[in-house]
C-alpha cells in the first residue's frame, strides 16, 4: 500500500480541478484516489465526465481516467476514503461555505481554492512564503467546529500573487500606499478561447468582485492572529482596477508604491531576489527554488516568455523605476492557475503536512 496521503478532488471536472489533477500526477507526497463533482457527473468515469472539456496542455493522467466520479454531496462516503481534500467546487458562495464546513466536521482537512471562507476569521488564508504562521489559527477553528483533525484552509485570490509577494519582500521599507492595475487571463474565469471567443482581440474593463479582493486580501495575509482569529493589517492602503485581457494564462500587474523609508533601486532588487520563505527552507516539493526573479530588460516580464517561470510557481518582476508622483513603480507577473490557484493550494497542503496538520488517518 502506498505511503502517500490519499487525496480527493472536489470539483475535479472544472479547470482548476483539472489543474490539481495535472499537478498531482507523480507527486511525492500525495496521490489522487478520488474525484467528486456535481450529481450530473457522478457514476461516470473521470474520462467520460470530462469528455472533450480537458483544458490542460498536457494529457489527462492515465491514473485518473477510470476513477468513477462520486457525487460531491456524498460527504460521509468520501470522508471514509481520503486523508484530505482539495476543493474547487463550482457552487454559490453560501453552498461552498456549507459543504466545505461539512467536510471539515466529517474530520476531513479541506484545502480550498474557493473564496467562500477567505474572510472566515479563524480560517487561514495563506501564501506559504508570506504567512505560514497563520496556520496556527487552525487550532482555534477546530475548537469551534468540534473536530480533531478536520479544518479548512484557503489560498488567496489569483490576482494578488503578482504583487503581494513583492510588497512583502519590501516590508522593511514600509510601503503604505499602493495603486495596482491587474491585466488578467481568461483562464481565471475557467475559460479558454474556444469557450470564450468574444475575448479574442478584446478587453473587458470589469471582473466581478475582483477589485475588492485585490485591495483587501493582502491586508489579511499581512495580518496577525489575535484572540483566535486573524486581524487584517491596517498599515497600508491599496486601490486597484482589474481588467480581463486576451491572454490564456498569466496575470500581470502594474503597480505604484509609496514608502515611508526610501530604498534605492539596488536595494529593491536585492530584497526580491533574496526573498525566501518556509517552503524554500523546508524544500517543499512544489516550492520554487527562487521565488521571485528580477528581469533587467525593458520589455519583461512577458506572458509568453515568463509565465512558466519555476514551473508556474515563481513570480517575475521587471521595470522597477522611480515615479514622478509615487516613489517607485514596477510590473509583476504570476501564473494564475498554477501559483494563483491549484499550485498555490498544493503548496499550502505541503506546508500543512510539514506542520503536522494533515496526516494519514
Amino acid at each position: 500500500m502506498s505511503d502517500k496521503l490519499r487525496v480527493g478532488i472536489l470539483g475535479g471536472t472544472g479547470m482548476v480541478g483539472q489543474r490539481f489533477i495535472s499537478l498531482l500526477e507523480n507527486h511525492p507526497w500525495f496521490e489522487v484516489v478520488l474525484i467528486a463533482a456535481s450529481p450530473r457527473s457522478a457514476g461516470k468515469t473521470y474520462e467520460e465526465a470530462v469528455g472533450g472539456r480537458w483544458k490542460m496542455t498536457t494529457p489527462m493522467p492515465e491514473a485518473v481516467k477510470n476513477l468513477v466520479v462520486l457525487d460531491v454531496n456524498e460527504i460521509e462516503k468520501i470522508a471514509a476514503e481520503v486523508d484530505f481534500v482539495f476543493s474547487a467546487v463550482d457552487m454559490t458562495k453560501d453552498e461552498i461555505k456549507a459543504i466545505e464546513e461539512a467536510y471539515a466536521k466529517a474530520e476531513v482537512p479541506v484545502v480550498s481554492n474557493n473564496s467562500a471562507h477567505r474572510w472566515t476569521p479563524d480560517v487561514p488564508m495563506c501564501v506559504p512564503e508570506i504567512n505560514p504562521e497563520h496556520m496556527n489559527v487552525i487550532e482555534f477553528q477546530k475548537k469551534r467546529l468540534g473536530t480533531q483533525r478536520g479544518f479548512i484552509a484557503v489560498k488567496p485570490n489569483c490576482s494578488i500573487q503578482s504583487y503581494a509577494p513583492v510588497l512583502t519582500a519590501w516590508a522593511e521599507f514600509e510601503p503604505y500606499e499602493v495603486v495596482v492595475s491587474t491585466y488578467q487571463a481568461i483562464s481565471g474565469a475557467g475559460k479558454t478561447f474556444k469557450d470564450w471567443p468574444e475575448m479574442i482581440e478584446n478587453i473587458i474593463p470589469y471582473i466581478g468582485g475582483e477589485e475588492e479582493k485585490s485591495e483587501k486580501e493582502p491586508l489579511r495575509i499581512w495580518g496577525e492572529i489575535k484572540d483566535g482569529v486573524i486581524a487584517p493589517a491596517n498599515h497600508i492602503k491599496i486601490t486597484s482596477q482589474c481588467i480581463r485581457v486576451p491572454v490564456l494564462n498569466g496575470h500581470t500587474a502594474s503597480v505604484f508604491v509609496k514608502f515611508k523609508k526610501q530604498p534605492t533601486k539596488e536595494q529593491l532588487i536585492e530584497k526580491l531576489v533574496n526573498f525566501k520563505g518556509v517552503p524554500q527552507e523546508l524544500e517543499l516539493p512544489s516550492a520554487p527554488k527562487q521565488f521571485i526573479q528580477y528581469l533587467e530588460e525593458d520589455n519583461r516580464p512577458q506572458v509568453t516568455l515568463d509565465v512558466d517561470y519555476e514551473k508556474g510557481m515563481g513570480i517575475s518582476v521587471g521595470r522597477i523605476r522611480e515615479d514622478s508622483i509615487y516613489d517607485w513603480k514596477f510590473v509583476g507577473l504570476s501564473h494564475n492557475t498554477v501559483r494563483g490557484a491549484a499550485g498555490g493550494a498544493v503548496l499550502c497542503a505541503e506546508l500543512l503536512k510539514a506542520q503536522g496538520y494533515i496526516t494519514k488517518k
